[in-house]
């Protein structure tokens, strides 16, 4: 394929000059060894050297397309392209058309049969990505593009509770789910001035609930989020500090930490988002609670600790009012979350607050030993081993020790630390193979229903 593009590729730059001795020379260039990355050179000088017009768009075109957050549709393309930034809504006339679009890129992309346009071959991304010289300001671009979009009057206009994207507006889930990660990486003052334009009627736009679409169906936006996710909620979210920044300063009172419709501030959204520059932002306003709970009692703590940000973790643990053993409403501690996730920096700061219980238990008699032992995270059984409080053959609700379980998944370093406990008692052979026969038809019923089952810990 590579070759057959490299030849392809080259007799189109020679036969596009005009004369005999111009062929010639750019036959004598195309064979003196450059590969694919002259053959690229030379077909996006010819892009370049094209009419302003369709110069400009085959260059725009590849733009979007080398850094697309997702595989873009041929008409979410072209209506990206017809955006003029600034303009208070959308020209149609603006909007290029497809064949004028794959024109102007001569051959350097092509759409496929899901009408999804991409590069003709991937060593052409691989070239984007070592040339970046070819696009100028490209996130801040793309960014101011997404975001005069969403301000467009008739996007304004569009009712949140409508359950589908409208057809005739294409761009709309791609700018609003994609925007902020442009914004972060080249937020220009007229970005700036975009998003905050967006954020402050953010709780009644549409691209409040596409946000966050990919995580959650429309009927589960409605049922958590929908009342309360303000600008702020967002900000903190996509990790946007400026504009946080800007945005607190047209709020009064305690409207940094105002909830949603599911009990979380923008704190608690930085904290699980990882956003360390957010959430000392946050911390720094002394209306903002830093151990509020959401509706499933979890905490911005709780939150980082079980993402792994010790960053977080760090300054929040050095707040007074954060108590480090808080569980949620299934009695999961920071601590519990941490070992189950391999965090041991995370692990070894909790452990090292006399409030935190290291031998905790959930609803279902798990205990963080127990969590570590599951997941195979031999450094974390190692810390929590270290404690004398801690039980090495607490049962879960189920009868299963942290060996058996061990034992059971091949982990002999585990299995070796357990019974290096003096107080540890080997599980009987009847346990391990009641467990063995059990596991099959027990694990995806009463493990998935065990409250580890995280799509809602968020």
């Amino acid at each position: 394929m590579a070759r057959f593009l490299l030849i392809s590729l080259s007799i189109a730059a020679i036969l596009d000059e005009v004369t005999i001795r111009k062929r010639r020379e750019k036959l004598d260039l195309m064979t003196s060894g450059l590969g694919l990355d002259g053959a690229y050179d030379a077909t996006l000088d010819r892009i370049k050297g094209q009419g302003k017009g369709k110069s400009a768009l085959g260059m725009a075109a590849l733009m979007w397309i080398a850094r697309a957050e997702r595989p873009m549709h041929i008409g979410e393309l072209c209506e990206a392209l017809g955006v003029e930034i600034g303009s208070r809504d959308k020209d149609r006339d603006n909007i290029p058309p497809e064949k004028t679009l794959l024109a102007s890129c001569l051959g350097l992309a092509t759409v496929d049969e899901s009408s999804v346009v991409r590069l003709v071959h991937f060593t052409l991304q691989e070239y984007f990505n070592q040339h970046s010289e070819h696009f100028k300001n490209l996130q801040a671009t793309i960014a101011e593009v997404c975001l005069t979009y969403l301000n467009f009057d008739s996007v304004i206009e569009l009712s949140p509770s409508l359950n589908r994207v409208p057809v005739e507006t294409r761009l709309l889930r791609y700018a609003s789910t994609y925007w902020g990660h442009y914004a972060i990486n080249g937020l220009t003052e007229g970005a700036k001035s975009l998003a905050l334009r967006l954020l402050g009627r953010f709780g009644r736009h549409i691209s409040a609930k596409l946000l966050l679409w990919g995580n959650f169906d429309w009927w589960e936006w409605e049922r958590r989020y929908s009342a309360g996710f303000t600008g702020l909620h967002c900000a903190a979210y996509l990790g946007l500090d400026e504009i946080a920044i800007g945005l607190m300063k047209e709020v009064e009172g305690s409207g940094a930490d105002m909830v949603d419709g599911w009990g979380r501030t923008p704190l608690m959204w930085a904290a699980e988002s990882g956003h360390e520059g957010m959430v000392k932002l946050f911390l720094d306003r002394k209306e903002v609670s830093p151990d509020s709970r959401d509706k499933n009692d979890k905490t911005p703590l709780w939150k980082a600790a079980r993402g792994g940000y010790e960053g977080i973790v760090k300054p929040l643990l050095d707040r007074k009012e954060v108590n480090p053993d808080s569980g949620d409403e299934n009695d999961k501690t920071p601590l519990l979350k941490a070992a189950r996730g391999r965090h041991n920096g995370i692990v070894k700061l909790l452990l090292d607050r006399k409030e935190v219980n290291p031998d905790s238990r959930d609803k279902n008699d798990k205990t963080p030993l127990w969590s570590a032992a599951e997941g195979g995270h031999e450094g974390i059984v190692k810390l929590l081993l270290d404690r004398k409080e801690v039980n090495p053959k607490a049962r879960d609700n189920h009868g299963r020790t942290p060996l058996m379980y061990a034992a059971k998944r091949g982990n002999d370093g585990i299995v070796e630390l357990l019974q290096g406990r003096s107080d540890a008692e080997s599980d009987t052979e009847a346990d391990y193979l009641s467990m063995s026969s059990s596991s099959s038809s027990s694990s995806s019923s009463s493990d998935s229903s065990s409250g580890d089952d995280d799509w809602l810990d968020d």
